[in-house]
């Protein structure tokens, strides 16, 4: 059965519609245009508490029933443990992609996202402070990710959720002014994962 994502263009929702074309799980996208919004409205605040894309209905939840999910963290785990892709069963092999999905959540996504929010100030006294402390974080995250991947193919033994969830925001270093070539390795992993097919579907799919 179909799953309904819904979502904007944005780096959480890039990892869910990346992931699900990944796990080959049929989707229909519904727009929530934050610029306007919609993330607001009563219908949608009874999937998403918090007013916050992305969110999913799965028509075909635990026992057969629909079930509704919120936070992009909490829909990856949901999609790989409904499908076993890309989520470890062994739980020793799973470590690892729970540490780096949480250090992408907590880390590398509110700190390029604090870098995207000041860099759309026009007061210049304003955007100073911000840019400096934001950006020096995100920066210093670039490097943990780039030491992390050396010898290594994924942030964890195997491809897996993590990625996803990690792409998202690699996606958008441009936006937050980060050059990819100052952290070679971080580079080889995004340029292979974006050569994949399936991400390649995820990235272009119309999320706005």
């Amino acid at each position: 059965m179909t799953i309904d994502l819904y979502a904007w263009n944005t780096p959480n929702c890039r990892k869910i519609s990346v992931a699900l074309e990944a796990m080959e799980l049929p989707y229909r996208v519904h727009t929530i245009n934050i610029g306007k919004d919609e993330q607001f409205a009563e219908d949608f605040l009874k999937i998403s508490p918090n007013n916050k894309v992305p969110a999913i209905v799965d028509p075909d939840g635990p026992g057969g029933k629909p079930v509704s999910v919120f936070e992009s963290g909490a829909i990856l785990i949901y999609l790989g443990e409904k499908t076993g892709k890309f989520w470890p069963k062994d739980l020793r092999a799973r470590i690892p992609v729970l540490e780096w999905l949480m250090f992408q959540m907590g880390g590398f996504g509110p700190m390029p996202g604090q870098v995207h929010h000041f860099l759309g100030l026009d007061n210049e006294r304003d955007r100073h402070y911000g840019l400096e402390r934001y950006s020096k974080e995100t920066r210093r995250l670039y490097g943990v990710m780039d030491k992390h991947l050396a010898g290594r193919q994924w942030f964890a033994d195997e491809l897996s959720i993590a990625d996803f969830a990690i792409l998202g925001w690699a996606w958008r270093h441009e936006r937050h002014k980060v050059d990819l070539s100052e952290f070679p390795q971080v580079e080889r992993w995004y340029e292979s994962m974006m050569a994949r097919p399936a991400v390649q579907r995820g990235i272009e799919v119309s999320l706005s």
